[in-house]
């Protein structure tokens, strides 16, 4: 059983300045709910209740979110609001919520390898927030990864597909399919030229991740950016053992973004009236 789920959390949230300066991005709401709470609803519904937090400066809110507040408890209890809090009751009592900090902001991957000691040497999963993910016909799709990683044993990652002119913005993978929707990855290349690009199947933010990961972290040297790649990492770990991305069912909602986070609002709203 996988047990512990990592969410990266440390970035900065530019795109949405002047709100972030305040707020973490990951606690920007959909609807009631932020956008964390959503992805630690599709985590504890894929298995997991060991919920790991990578956070940075300015990121108390969410240590608070995921915690008790006696003085909001004490003037609701026994009003019609009361039931407002009963999902994130029902969170606080279910999980277990542990938070470290990536003091430098140094990439996806170091935020992953800072996560180590929160993983027991186990395989887990991390979920990135602000990649707001539903599946209305079936499992959510951190479950459908759990289904493959339990009969593969080995690192999963989820994949879609994207136009050309947007594979920049994305890792982007290739390889051979190994069964419908399921790909043996033999080569990743993080935010390619689209004119160099091997596919369009562009990675999204939902991992399981067997730990030799993060010997390969330890050892990979910063990359695009000046940061370190999960994508660089993960090319070693497909060369080395087996990676295998998953072309996953369901819909995916950039709410790092302006444009994304509106579409996921306007689509959670015309859900709450049906």
């Amino acid at each position: 059983m996988l047990q512990t789920c990592i969410f990266p959390a440390a970035g900065y949230g530019t795109r949405f300045l002047p709100a972030t300066k305040a707020l973490p991005k990951e606690m920007l709401p959909i609807l009631t709910k932020p956008l964390i709470h959503y992805g630690v609803d599709e985590a504890l519904e894929a298995g997991m209740d060991n919920m790991g937090f990578v956070t940075g400066r300015g990121k108390r809110a969410l240590e608070d979110y995921f915690d008790i507040s006696y003085e909001l408890e004490h003037q609701i209890s026994g009003t019609k609001k009361e039931h407002l809090l009963s999902e994130i009751r029902s969170l606080i009592h279910r999980c277990t919520f542990t938070f470290t900090r990536q003091n430098e902001m140094r990439g996806l991957g170091d935020a992953v390898l800072k996560g180590k000691p929160l993983t027991s040497d186990e395989s887990f999963g991390v979920i990135l927030a602000d990649d707001l993910c539903v599946n209305e016909e079936g499992l959510n799709v951190m479950a459908q990864m759990v289904k493959i990683y339990e009969k593969y044993r080995c690192t999963i990652i989820s994949v879609m597909e994207v136009p050309k002119n947007q594979v920049s913005n994305y890792g982007i993978i290739n390889g051979n399919f190994v069964e419908e929707d399921l790909i043996m990855v033999h080569s990743m290349v993080e935010k390619p030229n689209p004119k160099e690009a091997p596919s369009n199947l562009a990675i999204i933010g939902r991992y399981i991740l067997t730990p030799d990961i993060f010997g390969i972290l330890e050892n990979t040297k910063a990359g695009k950016n000046g940061e370190i790649q999960l994508t660089d990492a993960l090319l070693t770990q497909a060369t080395n053992n087996m990676v295998l991305a998953y072309k996953f069912k369901g819909k995916r909602f950039d709410c790092g973004s302006v444009e994304g986070f509106v579409e996921a609002t306007n689509y959670f709203y015309k859900k709450s009236l049906c």
